[in-house]
């Protein structure tokens, strides 16, 4: 991803119709458990696709790498501030998952949202990226596989181009890598499979093994796999909530027995330490499945992350998690750390985090160095000095790409 400034297209008529995505299996499964979660949950669908276009750098380039609220004047009350959503960067990353969200859009819907192209026709203009030199180079393995998910899922005939630049940046003896990176490959490679692909049989096995070997003795997922050497030492116990549910995701897309089971374990893991407003914390200590620090919590875990890798478990064969999942979206209506609504509408879906005001995450460090030396030591002065309740005004194209692929995939 580059930072830079932005050239963002013309916003999109805010008076559009929503997307008619009003009734898709996922979300009449929530809403027979929750009615509320799923009010939640079709309101942001619509509010995604409107706000998509806003979010592109160019009419013909990747997507914005944020857009952030700046304070612009008292609300018509007087009793808060309202805030402009104004573009910054670029991301190649965020717009591989744009178009894995978009592509379950029907094709008019794609068009609206993407400036005019089909989401394969995105894609398109990412594939090439791959193949750049120079200072232009893709190195990020994370960002390779999700660009070739995208092929795959896309049904883009640059597939096996991608398939092979991703089989060489993944190479066997490779050592450690980060474990998004580790469940994105195997998602990747999972897509083209199922896409009749037929990807390297060898790397598909080797990424399916790496993750389970990560496991391996731990109640969680840490921040690396496959080795050691790219953490800290003394945060080498932790991960953070993308690093349990991107794999429980990449396990169950796998579906065999033995990958399936390991998803289920980690799930139940992350759904019992679920916090009492439906909060899904951010640091775990991979060892015993206890929470090292809660905050921030990402409104994108509650709406998008968390139910997708919870739903791709159960349609596997998982165990499901539907009341957890309701949980969460539901701590986005009425977040207990502040009283800032978290969802402000257009022209940005959710607000980005609710997180602590310390300095340089001192919380986290803090507790990640205490929690190696004794397991479940929390120190609750720091939650005195630091409280939660920061909310921090921003919103990424990712956000609304996972969104609409957690909750428009349809297996039934």
């Amino acid at each position: 991803m580059t930072a830079g400034p932005a050239d963002a297209s013309p916003p999109a008529d805010a008076s559009r119709p929503a997307a008619p995505v009003t009734d898709p299996a996922r979300l009449r499964r929530l809403g027979a458990a929750d009615g509320a979660a799923r009010d939640v949950i079709a309101g942001l669908l619509g509010q995604a696709v409107r706000g998509l276009p806003r979010m592109r750098h160019n009419q013909s380039g990747p997507f914005v790498f944020t857009m952030r609220g700046e304070p612009e004047g008292p609300t018509a009350s007087g009793d808060a501030t309202r805030h402009r959503a104004v573009p910054a960067g670029r991301s190649l990353r965020y717009a591989a998952i744009v178009a894995l969200g978009a592509r379950l859009l029907p094709p008019d819907e794609q068009r609206a949202a993407l400036g005019g192209q089909s989401a394969a026709e995105l894609t398109g203009t990412l594939l090439p990226r791959l193949a750049a030199t120079g200072p232009d180079a893709v190195t990020s393995l994370g960002d390779i596989a999700l660009v070739a998910w995208a092929a795959a899922e896309t049904g883009h005939d640059g597939l096996p181009q991608a398939l092979r630049r991703l089989a060489a940046a993944d190479r066997p003896g490779r050592g450690a890598v980060y474990t998004v990176d580790a469940a994105w490959v195997a998602s990747a490679l999972a897509a083209a499979r199922d896409a009749g692909a037929d990807p390297a049989a060898e790397h598909l096995e080797r990424s399916r093994r790496r993750l389970l070997d990560g496991l391996r003795g731990r109640a969680l997922y840490t921040h690396e796999v496959g080795g050691r050497g790219l953490v800290p030492r003394y945060r080498a116990h932790v991960g953070c909530f993308a690093d349990q549910v991107y794999p429980v995701q990449a396990l169950a897309r796998l579906g065999d027995g033995e990958a399936v089971a390991a998803a289920d374990r980690v799930a139940a893991a992350i759904c019992a330490a679920q916090g009492p407003g439906g909060q899904w914390w951010w640091h775990y200590d991979a060892r015993t499945g206890g929470v090292v620090e809660g905050y921030p919590v990402y409104s994108v875990h509650q709406h998008a992350m968390a139910p997708m890798a919870l739903l791709d478990l159960a349609e596997a064969g998982g165990a499901d998690h539907l009341g957890a999942i309701a949980r969460g979206v539901g701590w986005l209506a009425a977040p207990p750390e502040t009283g800032e609504p978290l969802m402000p509408g257009d022209p940005v879906m959710t607000w980005r985090k609710v997180a602590r005001r310390d300095p340089r995450k001192a919380v986290r460090g803090a507790r990640a160095a205490t929690t190696l030396l004794r397991p479940g030591w929390r120190a609750a002065a720091l939650d005195r000095a630091f409280p939660p309740g920061a909310v921090d005004r921003e919103c990424r194209p990712y956000e609304l790409g996972w969104l609409l692929y957690s909750w428009l995939e349809d297996h039934a």
